[in-house]
């Protein structure tokens, strides 16, 4: 088996991958596994330029493959790995060039996600400089400003790749993803003015929901019905018929409560052999090599559930205690003429129990918002636990949108799960996105 590691477009030395690619070699060879590893260095191929796009590496890495001795005519089948904003460059570079219709004709089998930035970095949004000197990130390289743009959370190019990513049918197509990410945290990359480094849930740069390939779009839509019982007409906001709540196709997702972004102590590519979860990925990575079937690839789903479940029950490294799962909302509001709101000018309140009342709520469940001055979407960061302990398992979401009064203004509208479970709606370690 030909095994393909990407490195990114800001890797400047030759050793991204730390021990990994040996560990797989010598794992490989006890389970009499052939596997020959050759390394794609998109920096060859794609300058430093703030101009450059996503879809810009996404091209540089199609040049990469074909300049593989034996590609010249067409890329012979491989697997991939990948880590960080590699992995969306690698799923951008599949719907650019074969889609969900010629998913098929991709000669990538077996995609194996580290720490993927698929539903981007809370980081993104302290801008390039800031994050340049981030060394559990970008370790001195600026990324260009297009980069980070995509990166941030709740970005048109998150919105426009994931959309289409709804589409693909994995297994039918002999395509097998998979991400694997860690919940640890390397207090050497501690910033004390940054606590996104430290943030539960998170890796010190990606949170579990953001790497996850797991996630759902919820299209809803304000109806000229008024809501019930309220004294202020509030009118109702509806899932849009014909388009119910979409779930993506299930990916398989290992989380390690004992690996952090990168660093060679605990990295979730570069930490030392010595380490149990270094070998304990390893593992599981290779096992993801052998899937060649339906049947294989929903064993590989279960396997790694219960060790995801397993692993988020301990006390992840770099904290004292053991934390919850999280969840990540995001939301896209635009008016009847298609405008989109601006940060200033929308509130979005969350609500719970058979009132809908924001006082239903459970303490503690809020953690963290960021508002995209690009794509003007917001993006809430919650306790998914104890939001799936709600009372009824009722949920609800009041818009309310300024001006409120005048000549022209905007109504409330309110969403009401009634019928549809919390659990439907949002989960524990994954994203859902609000078309409104």
């Amino acid at each position: 088996m030909k095994l393909i590691m990407v490195h990114g477009w800001s890797v400047t030395h030759t050793e991204t991958y730390g021990s990994l690619p040996d560990t797989l070699i010598q794992l490989a060879r006890q389970q009499n596994l052939s596997l020959k590893i050759e390394h794609v260095y998109l920096g060859k191929y794609v300058s430093f330029n703030d101009e450059v796009t996503l879809d810009d590496i996404a091209v540089g890495f199609e040049r990469a493959l074909r300049d593989i001795k034996g590609n010249e005519n067409e890329i012979k089948p491989f697997a991939c790995i990948t880590h960080s904003t590699g992995g969306p460059v690698v799923r951008h570079w599949i719907n650019r060039f074969y889609g969900a219709r010629k998913l098929k004709f991709c000669p990538i089998k077996h995609l194996v996600m580290l720490a993927p930035a698929n539903h981007g970095s809370a980081l993104a949004v302290l801008g390039k400089q800031q994050v340049s000197r981030l060394k559990a990130w970008f370790e001195g390289v600026e990324p260009g400003h297009k980069v980070l743009d995509w990166l941030c959370l709740g970005s048109e190019g998150q919105w426009e790749l994931n959309r289409d990513f709804l589409k693909y049918r994995y297994q039918q197509q002999n395509f097998y993803p998979f991400v694997f990410t860690g919940q640890g945290i390397d207090t050497k990359f501690y910033d004390f003015l940054n606590s996104y480094l430290v943030e539960k849930g998170s890796d010190g740069v990606i949170r579990v929901a953001g790497a996850n390939m797991n996630y759902r779009y919820c299209s809803l839509l304000q109806t000229d019905i008024p809501t019930p019982g309220k004294r202020s007409k509030t009118l109702q906001l509806r899932v849009i018929k014909g388009h119910p709540i979409k779930y993506s196709p299930a990916v398989p997702l290992g989380v390690f409560s004992g690996l952090s972004h990168s660093g060679n102590k605990m990295g979730i590519m570069a930490s030392k052999p010595k380490n149990p979860q270094h070998q304990l990925l390893a593992s599981e990575v290779l096992k993801c090599f052998s899937v060649n079937s339906d049947k294989d690839y929903r064993q590989r789903m279960d396997d790694l559930k219960i060790l995801t479940r397993q692993q988020q029950q301990l006390i992840p490294v770099g904290k004292k205690q053991t934390i919850s799962r999280y969840c990540m909302l995001v939301f896209n509001i635009h008016d009847e003429q298609g405008m989109a709101m601006k940060k200033d000018d929308c509130d979005i309140f969350l609500l719970a129990g058979k009132n809908y009342s924001e006082n239903n709520l459970p303490k503690g469940f809020f953690k963290d918002r960021q508002f995209n001055d690009a794509s003007k979407s917001l993006i809430y960061y919650l306790d998914a636990d104890k939001m799936s302990q709600l009372k009824d398992g009722l949920f609800g979401i009041k818009i309310v949108l300024r001006p409120a009064k005048g000549f022209a203004y905007y109504l409330p509208a309110e969403f009401r799960s009634e019928g549809l479970h919390i659990d439907k709606i949002l989960a524990a370690n994954e994203t859902t996105y609000f078309d409104i």
